[in-house]
């Protein structure tokens, strides 16, 4: 391989790089449940749910990866039972999220053992891995940044390291924000608010992904 081919490889990999910037801070189910862990756990622990996310990019890039991607972008009944799922689930957590108390940042630091990490990351990693928008999307953007001749799992994980370096820096910027909003809630009633803000803006990602259609 000559110097031209590294050239060309590493402005296809910054190519990357700035289009997966604008895939972590694009607005979507992901940044509400990062939003919603930090408003619910503060910074250090609501980051958790970060790592369930991106688990959940990496599901995606497998299923993309092994040609799972390209059933579920063109069987009409593999995308609709996995939309639908994604669509009940976030609608779930907007209920959940809509009728959780209004506890205090420090009363919550007490609690925090009821909320397992493991449960954390699972919630996580269920919004982006249900989303056939997301694998429809990465089956459109990805291979742009394929080269066919050259093996293919070395750059997917290239690919798969870039998004989740991405998110995981943009998802812990939406967790911090929310979290310092957190602190700056005082009363009971602002926390409810909150509460109820985050629980409609995840049935409004619901809602978003039920009227998403396949490419025909």
């Amino acid at each position: 391989m000559d110097g031209t081919d590294v050239q060309m490889e590493l402005s296809t990999w910054l190519a990357f790089f700035a289009a997966s910037w604008a895939i972590s801070i694009s607005p979507g189910a992901g940044a509400v449940a990062a939003m919603s862990a930090g408003l619910n756990h503060g910074f250090r622990r609501g980051y958790i749910t970060t790592l369930g996310l991106v688990l959940g990019i990496w599901t995606q890039i497998v299923v993309v990866g092994v040609g799972l991607g390209a059933v579920v972008a063109t069987s009409a009944t593999a995308f609709l039972v996995i939309k639908w799922a994604g669509v009940a689930y976030l609608v779930w957590l907007g209920i959940q999220q809509w009728r959780a108390p209004a506890v205090p940042l420090a009363a919550k630091t007490e609690e925090a053992g009821q909320a397992s990490v493991r449960s954390m990351v699972f919630r996580a990693w269920v919004i982006n891995a249900l989303n056939p928008k997301g694998t429809v999307f990465l089956l459109a953007v990805v291979p742009q940044f394929l080269n066919l001749a050259q093996p293919l799992a070395p750059q997917y994980l290239v690919i798969a390291a870039t998004l989740g370096f991405t998110d995981l820096v943009v998802m812990g910027g939406y967790t911090a924000l929310a979290a310092k909003v957190l602190r700056a809630l005082k009363t009971e009633s602002h926390l409810k608010a909150m509460n109820r803000v985050f629980g409609g803006l995840f049935v409004a990602a619901g809602t978003l992904l039920a009227f998403f259609k396949r490419a025909a």
